[in-house]
C-alpha cells in the first residue's frame, strides 16, 4: 500500500506572489490569507504578493510562508488528498503539525509569527552567521568542527549538503579548516541570525513560554519532528521538541530516511520552490516527488495521486 507524505520548505523559499493563485481562485485560499491578516494586524496578500522588503525579514518571512502552505494544504485535502505522515524543515515543521491536526491553523500562524520575532532580535546582527559546506560527509565535518567553539551542524540537509551556524568568526574559522579538510567549497549563507544554534537558546525559550498559552492536540497522523528526526504520536512531546529545535539540528536527511522506513513512497512538497524535492533526488532517487507551487499543481497531484491508488 502506497503512503503519502506531506513534506513543508522552511525559510529561504519564500518568494513574491506565492499562493497568490489559491487567494485568488478558491474560498477556501483566501479565508487563510484573511484569517492571518486578522490575527497578525496586517495584510499578509500585500507583504505576499507585492514586491517589498518585509517578505525577506525573518518575523514576517515566517508568518507568510506558514499561512501559504496551509492555505495550499487545505485546497489539496478539499480534493481528497490525505497525508500518512508529515514533516517540515525548521519553520515548515508547524505546517506538518497543522496537517497531522495536532495545532490549529490560528495557533500555527501566530506561533511563527512570535517565534520569528524571537529569532529576529536574539542575536544582534553580525554577530551569528552560517554557511552551507558541500561535497562533504557530515562525520567528517562533525571532526573538524567539534574543537571550534561556537560552531555546529544547523542542518542534515542531504547528503552533501550540510549548514553549519554559530558565531561569525567560529563559522569563517571552521570554513577554512573544512575547506583544508577536502570540502568542496563552502557557501556563506544570506541570513539574518545564526539560526539552529545554541545562540538561540534564549529564543527557545521565550518561545516555550508563548507555546504554554497553545492548545495542542493528539496528532490524528505522526510527523516527524525536526530535533529527533522521529515519529511524534503523543500531544505532550510537542512543546518541548518546538522549543529545542530553534537551537538544535535540523535532521532533514534523518527524518526523509525514517519516513521512507516506514513504507513512505510518495513525498508531496507544499509551497513555493522545489528545495525538498532537490534534497529528496540526493536521499533517495527512487521516490515519487509532487510539488504544490500555483493552484495548477492541485489536478496534477490529485491525478497522479488516484493513478498510483488505481494501480495499487
Amino acid at each position: 500500500m502506497s503512503k503519502i507524505a506531506f513534506i513543508y520548505p522552511g525559510q529561504g523559499a519564500q518568494v513574491c506572489g506565492m499562493g497568490q493563485d489559491f487567494y485568488e481562485q478558491t474560498e477556501i485560499g483566501k479565508e487563510i490569507f484573511d484569517l492571518a491578516s486578522s490575527l497578525l494586524g496586517f495584510s499578509v496578500p500585500e507583504l505576499c504578493f507585492t514586491e517589498n522588503d518585509r517578505l525577506n525579514i525573518t518575523e514576517y518571512t515566517q508568518a507568510a510562508m506558514v499561512t501559504t502552505s496551509i492555505a495550499m494544504t487545505k485546497v489539496l485535502e478539499s480534493r481528497g488528498v490525505k497525508p500518512d505522515v508529515a514533516a517540515g524543515l525548521s519553520l515548515g515543521e508547524y505546517c506538518a503539525l497543522y496537517a497531522a491536526g495536532a495545532m490549529s491553523a490560528e495557533d500555527a500562524i501566530r506561533t511563527v509569527r512570535q517565534r520569528g520575532i524571537f529569532m529576529q532580535e536574539e542575536v544582534p546582527v553580525g554577530q551569528g552567521a552560517m554557511a552551507a559546506v558541500l561535497a562533504m560527509d557530515a562525520a567528517a565535518i562533525e571532526a573538524v568542527i567539534s574543537d571550534i567553539d561556537g560552531v555546529q551542524i544547523a542542518n542534515y540537509n542531504c547528503p552533501g549538503q550540510i549548514v553549519i551556524s554559530g558565531r561569525t568568526e567560529a563559522v569563517n574559522t571552521a570554513c577554512e579548516k573544512l575547506k583544508a579538510a577536502g570540502a568542496k567549497r563552502t557557501v556563506m549563507l544570506n541570513v539574518s541570525g545564526p539560526f539552529h544554534s545554541k545562540m538561540l537558546t534564549g529564543a527557545g525559550e521565550k518561545l516555550g513560554a508563548v507555546l504554554e498559552g497553545v492548545e495542542l492536540h493528539t496528532p490524528q497522523i505522526p510527523y516527524v519532528a525536526n530535533v529527533t528526526a522521529a515519529y511524534v504520536t503523543d500531544a505532550a512531546n510537542i512543546k518541548p521538541l518546538l522549543q529545542q529545535q530553534v537551537s538544535s539540528s535540523v535532521r532533514w536527511q534523518q527524518s526523509v530516511e525514517a519516513m521512507i522506513a516506514d513504507g513512505v513512497d510518495t513525498f508531496i512538497e507544499i509551497g513555493p520552490g522545489k528545495t525538498l524535492a532537490g534534497f529528496m533526488r540526493k536521499i533517495d532517487r527512487t521516490k515519487k516527488v509532487l510539488n504544490i507551487e500555483k493552484l495548477a499543481d492541485v489536478d496534477t497531484v490529485v491525478a497522479a495521486v488516484s493513478a498510483a491508488e488505481g494501480e495499487a
